[in-house]
């Protein structure tokens, strides 16, 4: 066994994107620190996100620490900045996406056991007060990401790689 070279990377990347179509959309709720936007537009480039919405005070990825962590990423994703939640939750809804939250709340049901909607928004919120009520109230279903560990909570970087993986390991 050895490493892929870059012609290897592209054969194994082009067979998976071969195997399933995702349809998922993020929704980010006032995530604030550039450099976690940064992580989770670079995951979502690499999942093939089919759009974004950036609601409240997330930052933009036209952010220089936002842009140094997509490492240029961004240019693959189509994404709507909205001031208010409102504006962002109806635009999910005429987009034909159904909100999903990510969030440590009372009702919400393991990511891996929940029942998604075909086409699943992922929403997740702010690094310290998660999800503001609007947001998680719009919300089709609430899941959450078991941990084993004594840490409570994930950094929002991960729970976004780790909720998309789950959404598209689905589709294999």
């Amino acid at each position: 066994m050895r490493n892929l070279d870059g012609t290897g990377l592209k054969r194994l990347h082009r067979e998976w994107r071969r195997k399933h179509e995702p349809d998922v959309a993020m929704f980010l709720d006032s995530v604030q620190t550039p450099y976690n936007v940064g992580s989770i537009l670079r995951t979502a480039a690499a999942y093939r996100v089919a759009h974004l919405w950036l609601v409240g005070a997330t930052a933009l990825p036209t952010h220089a620490k936002t842009a140094k962590t997509a490492l240029g990423t961004s240019r693959y994703l189509s994404w709507t900045a909205c001031e208010e939640a409102d504006e962002a939750v109806a635009a999910v809804a005429d987009a034909g996406y159904s909100l999903v939250g990510v969030e440590l709340a009372d009702g919400a049901v393991p990511i891996h056991g929940a029942q998604l909607p075909d086409r699943p928004c992922l929403a997740l919120g702010h690094e310290d007060r998660g999800l503001s009520t609007s947001v998680l109230e719009a919300c089709e279903i609430v899941t959450f990401i078991p941990q084993l560990g004594r840490v409570g909570s994930l950094n929002v970087g991960t729970a976004a790689g780790i909720a998309l993986y789950e959404v598209n390991r689905r589709g294999w």
